[in-house]
């Protein structure tokens, strides 16, 4: 049986002109060692990015086929 998963992510929107660089996000783990987190940027419409995000929530999950 498989443990209980968190999925660690964030969004913010911002006019696209603004965006200059995205970083990782750091994550403190309660054993003390820290991991990171992957920022992924879409742009385009609000339209544009609801599909995008929808794909890409999909091919994520697509990595993990033993969930």
């Amino acid at each position: 049986m498989m443990a209980n998963l968190t999925l660690v992510y964030g969004m913010r929107l911002l006019p696209a002109e603004e965006v200059a660089s995205v970083g990782e996000a750091p994550i403190a783990l309660k054993n003390g060692n820290e991991a990171h987190c992957t920022m992924h940027v879409l742009e385009g419409s609000r339209e544009q990015i609801e599909a995008q995000l929808k794909l890409s929530i999909d091919a994520f999950f697509d990595f993990y086929p033993e969930i």
